[in-house]
């Protein structure tokens, strides 16, 4: 059995680091357990000679984000804005159209009136949603069994703003939206800073970058907490029957602590057996919360020859056959290693999973030469992607999305603790869940949690040594008793 430590942490992505960050700064002994040979969680940052270095996970921040800014700005890692100089293009029914602002392109005016009202009907039914309890809000029960899909039926009047509010839901959630329910969906457009800021890239949520890439956050903190993080240590089980915390890994390692926070996606906890077991909401939860879908596309090039065509980059791509829904430049601050990032988004995620690697970047080239109009699109010096949903330790990415009717039904206990395991994650925060901003509110709330009851329970027991010294000087006689029993009043009073 090793030493008995303050805290573990499970999961060594943003959330799990932030909150073992703020813990070991507090003075708790705290240890880090993460499944994988490396830290980041949904961050990943690979690093070689062709690219230099890329973001393959989680990757932009914007304004209002101000936890990772500022724990940027600490660990010394710097930002620059995505290039969008330019036009966008949008293709749709095989043809391309440029644009600037906002909304596609459109002859109709009321296709424009359509793509302003679902965003200015998103902002108005997601102002009712209580950030920290969306179960509470007067119309949950009925937003949460309808699907998105409904809800764009209920507002959109023509087929191309159901088009581009299919497109938007698919790029924000990696889901579809018959599978995503409403009061979810508009509760993340409300702790997101509403569709203005979660949707923009200038001003938004995508608007800046890394400078050497966002796995640096997780990387420079674990270098902080040295060897209080341990890697390809996945938990498998959590027995709480005891006066400690033991946890056991696959590897068989024993560790036990005071406190456990659960910094992982929801879902991944199946992996673990607990004793006792979890509360049955809790257990129902787990077992409900299905990650998104994606494949994030890396393609270089010799030069940024869209940048020639007055073209920043960015592209919406609508046709059902092809594989990448949305791009943006990711060509470095400094004009090196030229390229265009794609997401294949949800169902096409598990569509194109079915080909090789090659086959995709054979039919993604193709598509940007058929939308950009040039065969220099063809021509790639390289190609990176990542598949999240191979991967077994996230299940998928950006996040766990709520399926209609769970959220009222089960969410209320997503932040609730289990005796003492507290949940982190960025599933459990109250502002911009599924985003790494999430991840570090997530974390440093739970570290909070468990540092009142740390501080608390040491207060108690400076306390109770207090008494029991101050008894034992007094002498023996009727007063004794009278003076126990006030001190004893006065602890149940602190």
């Amino acid at each position: 059995m090793k030493d008995t430590y303050d805290v573990i942490v499970i999961g060594g992505g943003i959330s799990g680091l932030s909150a073992a960050k703020l813990l070991a700064k507090e003075g708790l002994n705290v240890i880090v357990l993460e499944a994988q040979d490396r830290v980041g969680g949904r961050t990943h940052t690979i690093r070689n000679k062709e690219v230099q270095y890329v973001d393959v996970g989680g990757a932009y921040v914007g304004p209002a984000q101000n936890r990772l800014l500022r724990m940027a700005k600490e660990l010394g890692v710097e930002t620059y804005k995505v290039y969008l100089n330019g036009h966008l293009l949008q293709h749709t029914k095989g043809k391309s159209y440029k644009f600037q602002g906002a909304f596609p392109p459109t002859y109709n005016p009321l296709v424009l009136l359509d793509y302003n009202n679902f965003m200015r009907s998103m902002d108005h039914w997601a102002s009712e949603i209580p950030a920290d309890a969306p179960w509470k809000a007067p119309h949950a029960k009925d937003w949460d069994n309808m699907s998105v899909r409904a809800f764009i039926d209920k507002v959109c009047w023509t087929r191309a703003g159901r088009r581009f509010a299919e497109l938007i839901v698919n790029l924000v959630v990696t889901a579809e939206t018959q599978q995503v329910s409403t009061l979810w969906f508009l509760w993340c457009v409300r702790i997101g800073g509403g569709t203005a800021r979660m949707f923009s890239i200038d001003n938004g949520a995508q608007e800046r970058k890394f400078v050497g890439g966002s796995g640096q956050i997780s990387e420079k903190i674990m270098a902080r907490l040295q060897d209080r993080v341990k890697l390809e240590r996945p938990v498998i089980r959590l027995d709480q029957s005891g006066e400690v915390v033991i946890v056991e890994t696959l590897n068989h390692e024993v560790y036990q602590s005071k406190f456990v926070i659960s910094a992982i996606p929801p879902v991944l906890t199946t992996k673990i057996h607990f004793n006792p077991e979890l509360p049955s909401v809790r257990n129902q939860l787990i077992h409900r919360l299905p990650m998104g879908s994606v494949i994030k596309c890396m393609v270089y090039y010799k030069e940024a020859f869209w940048r020639k065509m007055g073209c920043c980059g960015c592209m919406m791509i609508q046709d059902e056959d092809t594989p990448i829904g949305f791009t943006l430049d990711d060509t470095k601050p400094d004009g090196s290693a030229p390229a265009i990032v794609g997401f294949i988004l949800s169902r096409k995620a598990s569509l194109f999973a079915n080909l090789s690697k090659e086959e995709r970047k054979r039919k993604i080239c193709e598509y940007y030469a058929k939308v950009m109009g040039t065969e220099e699109a063809l021509h790639p010096v390289h190609y990176e992607e990542k598949d999240w949903c191979k991967e077994q330790y996230s299940g998928g990415c950006y996040a766990a999305y709520f399926p209609p009717g769970i959220m009222t039904q089960f969410g209320s206990v997503i932040r609730k603790p289990v005796g003492k395991l507290y949940f982190a994650g960025t599933e459990t925060a109250t502002e911009w869940s599924g985003y790494m901003e999430g991840a570090i509110e997530a974390g440093e709330r739970a570290a909070r949690e468990v540092i009142g009851l740390s501080r608390g329970a040491a207060r108690k027991k400076i306390s109770q040594e207090k008494r029991n010294n101050i008894i034992q000087v007094i002498d023996r006689g009727p007063s004794a008793k009278k003076i126990a029993k006030l001190l004893h009043v006065s602890a149940l009073i602190v």
